[in-house]
């Protein structure tokens, strides 16, 4: 749900178009067609004052532009392999004009937002390294809470860092889970299912186990 063009707006993406809705009755407001890969529209779509990104798999994305005196969009850019993003599994965060986005291919990017240029790149969210190589359906998923990130990686590490447009900066990371999750392209475990956070705990699963785990410090 979001809040443009004068009017609560709620948004349904799915494998072939961006859909504005009026919320209490259902008729649309605007469509944008954005066909998905493999329909694989996953993320949710995420507003940062009048721009609007979606993105998906192979490179796939675009950010538009909310139109601020009626319902609508107008594009204002669309990604490629080497542009924007393509955050498959998990939801990027935007914020000040910049974008954090884990890839398809595992990496953490730094985006500028009006230009889709890739300001900075690191694998070691999802990885733990800095020199790996591309990871197939890569996924950490991002959380802010005050000055700092909590990211959950795939390999079950809960990571504390903080982002900016000059790049990523590690705190701390734990090992809170074991991946249990097998992809189809790959031979490794993975748990690629998202953490709540409530009353200074997380709590998360895998394949196995439920924990909650008291974040609050002593």
């Amino acid at each position: 749900m979001i809040e443009a063009g004068g009017v609560r707006q709620l948004l349904i993406w799915h494998p072939e178009s961006l859909n504005s809705l009026n919320p209490e009755t259902g008729s649309v407001y605007w469509t944008f067609p954005f066909v998905t890969d493999f329909t694989m529209s996953i993320m949710t779509p995420r507003q940062s004052g009048d721009v609007l990104f979606i993105g998906g798999n192979l490179g796939k994305s675009v950010l538009l532009k909310l139109a601020a005196d009626r319902p609508g969009v107008k594009e204002v850019w669309r990604g490629t392999m080497k542009t924007g993003a393509s955050p498959v599994n998990s939801t990027p965060f935007l914020e000040d004009g910049f974008m954090y986005a884990v890839d398809k291919a595992g990496s953490l990017l730094g985006v500028r937002l009006d230009t889709g240029e890739r300001v900075w790149e690191t694998y070691r969210p999802v990885t733990g390294k800095d020199d790996s190589r591309p990871v197939d359906y890569g996924t950490a998923f991002l959380v802010k809470n005050g000055n700092r990130f909590f990211l959950t990686s795939e390999t079950g590490h809960l990571i504390i860092a903080k982002l900016s447009p000059k790049g990523y900066d590690e705190v701390s990371r734990w090992k809170m889970l074991e991946p249990t999750g097998p992809v189809s392209t790959r031979d490794d475990l993975v748990l690629w299912s998202h953490p709540a956070f409530a009353n200074k705990c997380v709590y998360a699963r895998n394949d196995t186990e439920l924990i909650c785990v008291n974040l609050e410090a002593k």
